[in-house]
Parts: C-alpha cells; structure tokens; sequence
C-alpha cells in the first residue's frame, strides 16, 4: 500500500495471513473432535461385524448344545435373571426425576412506567438529595450502560418527590408477578391448587407476611404447598430458585413447581452521593417472571425444555468476593448498594470455578481431553504455558448469559470466547429492558424464542452472578422447535432487534 508523507512516496507492505494454514487448522481440529466424540461407535462397528460373523458361523448342532448348557444351569440362569429384573426395577425406582419446563412468562410493564435518558436526568435534577459531580456520573454511566431508551421503572420513581413507601413497594411486587403469573396460567391452561412447589426470589425486598405468602393468598394455593422465600442472594437467585424446585419436585412426586424471579426498586433506590452506590440506580429497572416445572411424565410432550443441570459456586469464604456487593449506609446514612471495583475480576474466579465443575458435565471428552493434556504439561514442562480455554460452543447452542451491565457481557464474551451473536440476546435484552436482576435470563431466552432460533435438542446455558459472592448454571434441552410463548414481551418489538449499539 502506497502512503504520502511529506512529500516521499512510502511502500508499506503488510504480510497477509496464511489463509490455507488456518482453514486447515480449523479441518483439523473439527477432524479431531469428531473422531474422539464418536470414538466408541466406531470402534463398536468392527466388533459388531466381527460377531455377526461368528454367529452366521453356528451350525443347528452349536445351538442344540447351547439350549442343553442353558438346561443343565437353569438355576444359575433363572438367578441371574431375577437379579437383573430386580436391579433394573430398583434402578427406575431411585433414579433422579426429569424436571420439564413447561412454559414461563416474562412481565412488560405499561408504557407509562418508560423512562427516557433525559426524562432520567430532568427527574434527578429535581431531586435535591443529587449535587452536580453525582449527576454528571450518573449521566455518563447511563450513556455507557447499553440501557436503551425504554427500560422501565417503578410508579413511586416516576413521582415528584418519589415516594418510596411500603405501599408503594408492595403495589411494584404485585403488579410484576401477578402479571407475570396471570399469564403463565392463562398459557398453561393449569388450576393453580395443582401446584406443589413454590420458589419466590427477591433480593433487597422481603415484607412480612412474605412474596410466597402473598403469592398463595391472591391465588388462593393449597394448604399444603411447600414455599420458599429466597431473600438477599442477589441477580443469580433465579438459578437457585430453580435448583431448589428441582431438588423438591424429586422429593415431591406428580406435582408442579412454580418459581417466581424479581426484584424490587421501590424502596432501594439511592438518594445519597457515594459514586460507587450511584451505579445501581442507573442499571437496574422493573422486571420479573415465572417459570412452571413439572415432574409428570406426561408433560414432556407439550413441555418446552428438560433441565440438564444446575452448577452453584459460592465464593462467601473470600472476604472480597463477600464484600464486593455490599448494602449499606453511606456516610450520611443514605441506603444503597456498594459495588467494589473489583467485582468484575472477582466475578472472573467464580466464573473460572463454575465452568471447571460444569465443564465435565457438558463438554464432548475432546475438550476435556485437551484440557486435561495442557494442563499436565503446565505442570510438568512449562509453568508459563497458557491453560487451553475449553470451547463451550461445542457444548451449548445458546447462551443467557446474566445482563448486568455492558461489562458483565464484554468479559464473558471474550473469556468464553463467543462470537456477536452468541451474547446478542443478552445485550439486546440489557438495551430493552436493562438489568432486571435474576429475571434477566429469562428475557434472555424469550428473546431467542423470539428471533425462531430455538431447535429441537438445542442446548441452553443459563449463567447469572450475585452478591455473596455467587456464580450460578442452569442447562436446558430443547425438547422440539420451540415458539415464543404468547404475551412474549418481545411480541411487539422483535423485528427492531438486534439494534446497533456504540459500544
């Protein structure tokens, strides 16, 4: 390429890459996955043709003698036989349960609760607890978040002075998971004293009598029903919710669970000045969802999903991680919650953590295979050798990966090594409808619903990070092409995404 420079004619050549080695690279590495993966199959091919062949061999005379080995043992042989029935029958028995999701809604707010950029900013400059540094930080943590111009917040928010009452807080829970559980029993077709099982998680508001209590007397569940009420566990409560049903729909036989995921802004928003306390207030936004799991056989057919696995890491024993997202009271005695600046390298050990339990479980033995190699040669040859990063696109279709911030999405995008579209529906999720806390996953897997991307065995990876400090997994199976529910709440806006955003 040719480039003036005061007058002078430069040459500058740039040596292009070897197109033809990296193709072969990638054949290869395919070449090898595939043979390992399908390793067994292939070796059983051979060994199959080979006793085929021995079989055809037999003669009449060779299968007299073998009924006459069988009578001459018949007591060894109905033993045996017994014993297999018996094994077989006590292994159906006692093995886990499969836990399907039937179906799960996500809650739209009404327009009227959309909150514009600068409808943000004219509000917070009414409100005089904010001096000019705390407002110009929140308008430059707003224009990077990757919020887009319709994110919701709550009634009492939108009020002039707010006002954060338990009122006003209470009438916020209502209308999200009543909202969010009309519809999912308006889609399901199922009467709500079917229920076994009731998970609710909230983080930062808990009132008495509790979520799961006001849950149970707007729809007047069974005497029965086994509730829980999940409080302070932060944006990755969702996936503990769902780990804690599926734990008692295997205890709980024939029955349905139900979780509820959300969270409340009411009363926690931050009327104070502590930079570090500001941030929340202009990521998080109204959200919630319910999601209906079933044990009953019968359900799989109209079911959308199987739940795979459930992977929980708790990282509470390091101080920092403990520390990293904090409730507290500033100096003025203002209520907010603290973010560490170390959060995001924090959230990278319990990510690193999560996926070394999770890896075995899920990646094809190709990738634990190399692994597990680089790692023994870290160990023998070379201290300065970087750890092979496993490839989880083999392992996973689609990713939900937690919509936290902008952040959150570029540091998993590039430590797990995913392409744009591998995290669209998490950044397009963020700019809809901002992080809504542990509901934001399931806003997530709408939006890929949605866009028709979902396949029959199509696996999903749900992962969310929480106070604590926490990292949590979920995996799906999509048990047929699955179509957005009705009421999706991208029903309306899907053909506008993905937008383009500047990041």
């Amino acid at each position: 390429m040719e480039a003036v420079n005061g007058g002078s004619v430069q040459i500058q050549t740039r040596k292009l890459p070897n197109f033809l080695q990296s193709v072969n690279m990638k054949y290869v590495k395919l070449g090898y996955h595939y043979l390992i993966t399908h390793l067994f199959k292939l070796c059983l091919v051979p060994l199959m043709a080979v006793l085929f062949t021995e079989i055809s061999r037999l003669t009449p005379q060779d299968l007299y003698q073998l009924w006459l080995h069988l009578q001459y043992n018949l007591v060894a042989f109905i033993f045996l036989s017994a014993l297999g029935v018996i094994g077989s029958t006590v292994f159906i028995m006692t093995r886990p349960r499969s836990v399907y999701l039937v179906d799960y809604s996500c809650y739209l707010p009404p327009a009227s609760l959309q909150v514009k950029y600068q409808k943000f900013m004219d509000h917070s400059k009414l409100i005089e607890d904010f001096n000019e540094s705390s407002l110009e930080f929140q308008r430059k943590i707003l224009e990077r978040s990757g919020l887009g111009e319709e994110t919701y917040l709550p009634e009492a928010l939108h009020c002039i002075p707010p006002s954060p009452t338990m009122v006003a807080a209470r009438e916020e829970a209502e209308q999200v998971m009543f909202g969010a559980l009309d519809k999912l029993f308006e889609n399901t077709e199922i009467n709500p004293r079917d229920i076994g099982v009731l998970v609710v998680n909230c983080s930062l508001f808990n009132p008495t009598p509790s979520l799961s209590a006001m849950i149970v007397n707007k729809y007047k569940l069974r005497g029965n029903i086994k509730s829980f009420n999940l409080g302070g566990m932060g944006c990755s409560a969702g996936v503990i919710a769902i780990d804690l049903a599926k734990d008692m729909l295997q205890v709980h036989r024939n029955t349905y669970g139900v979780v509820v995921s959300t969270e409340n802004i009411t009363q926690n928003w931050y009327f104070g000045n502590k930079k570090a306390m500001l941030i929340p207030n202009c990521l998080f936004r109204v959200g919630g969802s319910a999601i209906l799991l079933s044990n009953k056989g019968k359900d799989r057919r109209r079911s959308k999903y199987k739940l795979v696995h459930t992977v929980r890491t708790h990282k509470g024993a390091d101080e920092k991680a403990f520390n990293c997202v904090y409730q507290e009271q500033d100096e003025n005695g203002k209520t907010g919650v603290s973010l560490s600046k170390d959060l995001m390298a924090i959230a990278g050990e319990a990510l690193k953590a999560n996926i070394t339990t999770l890896g075995p479980l899920v990646l094809p033995i190709s990738e634990q295979i190399l692994f597990f190699a680089t790692l023994v040669a870290k160990k023998l040859f070379n201290s300065k050798l970087k750890p092979y990063i496993p490839d989880f696109k083999l392992a996973f279709d689609h990713f939900c990966i937690h919509a936290g911030g902008r952040a959150v999405i570029d540091e998993l995008e590039k430590n797990l090594q995913l392409s744009e579209r591998h995290v669209e529906a998490s950044r397009m999720t963020l700019h809809r409808f901002g992080n809504t806390s542990s509901s934001s996953i399931w806003y997530e897997l709408a939006y890929i619903e949605a866009k028709g991307r979902m396949k029959k065995g199509n696996r999903v990876w749900q992962i969310a990070f929480g106070s604590g400090f926490k990292c949590n997994s979920a995996v799906w199976v999509a048990l047929h092409n699955v179509k957005p529910s009705v009421s999706s709440p991208w029903e309306h806006c899907i053909d506008r995404y993905p937008v383009k955003l500047e990041l």
